[in-house]
Parts: C-alpha cells; sequence; structure tokens
C-alpha cells in the first residue's frame, strides 16, 4: 500500500506549477526595420524564460523559443489561463500577435497562434475587466485596435475596432528613411512629433470604461470611452501630457497608483513624470454622455525631472515607468543615464499621490529599456538593451533603493521582461 502511494506521488506533484517565479524576456532579432537603433546584438532566438529563486532572486535559464517570430516586444500574461501574449515590432511589417501556451510544469513556451495586430510598430498590449477584449497599439501608424478574446481558450479573435488619430492621411515620416528614435536631439524630436505616435493603452482602474492614450508625437495624453460589449473606442477629449505651453515632451506610458486617484505619466522626451489626479465625477459624466467631447479626467498636479539636472536632457530618453505594488514608489528607466529612478509616493493630505526623488541607481549595463519586479515586489529585473543583458536588484522598500545582487545574465538584445506565475491546472480527469 505504502510503495503503491510513493509511485503516485510524482505524478500528483506534477498537477502543481513550477514553484516560484518565471521571467520570460523578450529579445530584439532583427535591427533594421525598427524605428530606434539597438547597438547590441541581433538574436538568434526570440523568448528566453528563466526560473527565478524568491529566497534570493537567482535565475537558471529553463527554456529558449525555437519559433521563429521577428522582434517580440512587450508582453501580458493572461490573469487566469497559462497563455502568455506578444506583440511585434516593425516599422515597415504589419505587426503581430503572438500566442504562447506556458507550460506550469517546465516553463516552456508553445507558439499556438498568431493575428495581424492591424498596424505597425505594435508596442502595448491591455487586456480588459473579464479578459473579453484585448487592447492593442500600434507606435508607428498610431493606431488603436480592439480585438475579441475567447472566453475558454484565451486565443485572440478578429479585431472588432481600429482607431486612427490621423484619420486615413499619409504620415510624413516614411519607413524606409527615418531618423533613429534612440536620438534625442532637436532633428531628432522634430521628425518625432511630425506625427502622432500612439504608444500605450490603459483602462482607469475605478470603471474600467475610459481608455487613456499616450501619444508621443503630439504631446498628449488621448482619453476616450470604452464599450467592451461592442469592441469600441469613442474619442473623449485629450490633455497635455505635462504643463502647458512645452513642447517636446514625448508621453510613452501612462500608469495608475493601486488605490490613490492619480496617474503617473512618463514623458520620454523630456525626461520627466507627470503626475496627475483622476476625478472620478468627470469621468462618471464622461461615461454618461451620448457625445463624451473633451471634459477632462486628469488634471496635472506635478513634474518631476528623472535625471540629474546637470546631466543632458539630449543625451536621455525615458523607457519604463512602474508603480511598486505597495503604491510606496514610482520607478522610471532612463536611457542614456543608463540608470533607475525610485521617487517616493507621499500620502499626507494635500500631497498625496506627489513624487520626491528617493534614488537613482546605475543599471550595470546599457539602456535599460525596460525592467520588472517579480509577484512579490521585491526583486527587480532591468533589460539592457545594449549591452546584451539583463541584472536583477533586490529592492529596499524601506529606503526606496535599489541593491545590487551581482547577478547578470547575459540576453542578446533583451527589450522586455514580462513577470509570469503560472497557474494551476487540474487534471483531465478533474475536468469531466
Amino acid at each position: 500500500m505504502s510503495a503503491m502511494f510513493a509511485a503516485a506521488q510524482p505524478a500528483e506533484a506534477m498537477l502543481q506549477p513550477l514553484a516560484g517565479q518565471l521571467i520570460v524576456v523578450s529579445c530584439y532579432t532583427r535591427f533594421d526595420n525598427l524605428a530606434h537603433g539597438p547597438r547590441g546584438t541581433e538574436a538568434k532566438q526570440s523568448l528566453y524564460t528563466f526560473w527565478m529563486d524568491p529566497a534570493n532572486g537567482q535565475m537558471t535559464l529553463l527554456s529558449v523559443s525555437k519559433d521563429t517570430v521577428m522582434n517580440p516586444a512587450f508582453s501580458r500574461f493572461h490573469p487566469e489561463k497559462n497563455m502568455l501574449y506578444t506583440v511585434t515590432e516593425s516599422v515597415a511589417e504589419p505587426g503581430e500577435i503572438v500566442s504562447w501556451r506556458v507550460c506550469p510544469l517546465t516553463g516552456k513556451l508553445t507558439k499556438v497562434g498568431s493575428k495581424s495586430a492591424g498596424g505597425t510598430s505594435t508596442c502595448y498590449i491591455t487586456l480588459d475587466r473579464g479578459c473579453e477584449n484585448m487592447l492593442v497599439v500600434n507606435y508607428w501608424d498610431a493606431t488603436v485596435g480592439v480585438f475579441g478574446l475567447d472566453a475558454t481558450s484565451g486565443a485572440v479573435q478578429e479585431c472588432r475596432s481600429m482607431f486612427d488619430p490621423k484619420e486615413g492621411r499619409a504620415m510624413k515620416a516614411r519607413h524606409d528613411k527615418h531618423v533613429n528614435h534612440s536620438q534625442n536631439d532637436e532633428t531628432a524630436q522634430k521628425e518625432r512629433q511630425a506625427d502622432p505616435h500612439s504608444h500605450a493603452v490603459i483602462l482607469d482602474p475605478l470603471f474600467g470604461k475610459i481608455a487613456y492614450v499616450p501619444d508621443l508625437g503630439m504631446d498628449l495624453i488621448r482619453q476616450f470611452t470604452f464599450d467592451k460589449a461592442s469592441g469600441t473606442l469613442k474619442a473623449a477629449g485629450s490633455v497635455p501630457s505635462g504643463p502647458p505651453g512645452r513642447a517636446a515632451l514625448g508621453p510613452r506610458y501612462i500608469e495608475f497608483h493601486p488605490t490613490l486617484p492619480v496617474a503617473y505619466v512618463v514623458n520620454e522626451l523630456s525626461s520627466e513624470v507627470s503626475v496627475f489626479e483622476f476625478d472620478r465625477q468627470a469621468a462618471q459624466e464622461v461615461i454618461a454622455s451620448e457625445t463624451p467631447e473633451s471634459t477632462p479626467t486628469l488634471r496635472l498636479l506635478q513634474t518631476v525631472r528623472t535625471i540629474p539636472e546637470g546631466f543632458p536632457g539630449d543625451m536621455n530618453t525615458c523607457g519604463r515607468i512602474a508603480v511598486h505594488p505597495s503604491g510606496r514608489y514610482v520607478l522610471v528607466s532612463n536611457r542614456g543615464h543608463d540608470s533607475i529612478t525610485a521617487f517616493r509616493v507621499h500620502r499626507d493630505e494635500g500631497y498625496a499621490g506627489l513624487l520626491s526623488t528617493s534614488s537613482t541607481q546605475h543599471t550595470f549595463g546599457a539602456t535599460p529599456r525596460h525592467f520588472q519586479f517579480d509577484g512579490s515586489g521585491q526583486w527587480l529585473v532591468t533589460a539592457n538593451q545594449d549591452s546584451d543583458n539583463i541584472g536583477v536588484f533586490r529592492f529596499n522598500l524601506a529606503t526606496g533603493k535599489l541593491e545590487w545582487t551581482n547577478q547578470r545574465y547575459e540576453v542578446p538584445s533583451p527589450n522586455f521582461v514580462c513577470s509570469v506565475v503560472p497557474h494551476s491546472e487540474l487534471p483531465l480527469a478533474s475536468k469531466l
């Protein structure tokens, strides 16, 4: 009896997901069709999957994707299914939304599908509440699409709507002849801002019915009402992404605080973070209106610099912005200064949500295009695009400082880090 029980244990254990934390790193595989100019090594494989030890942040490489996928970048893990979505970057070819099955036992990724993103240089994915729709942003031609999601499999379905801020007009910039979007001098800024360039899309955390899209080319945060039933976005005005009258801000990403009615916008070109108050009453009015034209739901409170005052702004562009899961800090990566700056979030009455600089830490690598916390918020992994490596830091929640762990891993042209904690799955017999 005991021998039979012992023999059954391994099979039973395999029903549980891999212990700890997976880190999936996207890599650029081709440089000539990107808007910007990486200086590292073109990757031969597209995705690297690591297992992270939660005790010390050390990582072990589990798998490398052999599927041919060109320039995978932004990734999003499904909150309920072991499905990972990545999008591909190219200014010349339509972007792809690639779906991957994540094996909870081994961490191996298996490509299960691909769908055209309907635009070029696809750069962002958001899933709505209930995971009924996927909102996708195409940076180069600025379009924003809404795609259905299969409720059972999580597969990406047909495009339900597509918003084009150019309204069909041709772009001024050419995909085969353009400035390097890694540069930030006046000439580069002028061309980068000759056209709209949507860079992200998120939904308000309170109602899930207002979408915000930073437009790097126009220095705006576009505002939409989102109807999940029809899968449509309706334009509802915009707000400047920083102080009025300023130019060459370049809004890249926007993130909401987990508990405060505050949103943070990182302005890539000006190396600044702008803090906005979310107006709940205005949001309700916009949602209820049949013609939601221009009631602003965001109000500017503060703008802070992400790099030292003495460092030339034209030598830096911002990358990622993230709010720590605790809500106590906001972090931003600086490409050029090659650092991550942490800001403390104030909680005092009258100052709630405002920021003050806590620390700035070199990333021990070049061009930190992206970074990501693990599921615990203790470990931070940087993607150092131009030095072909990723690095691990411990985040000190008491001081707001990043502590270098001396753990650096060679990965060619890493551009995105995705935190993946696999979901438990029932065996087939239990599902019947």
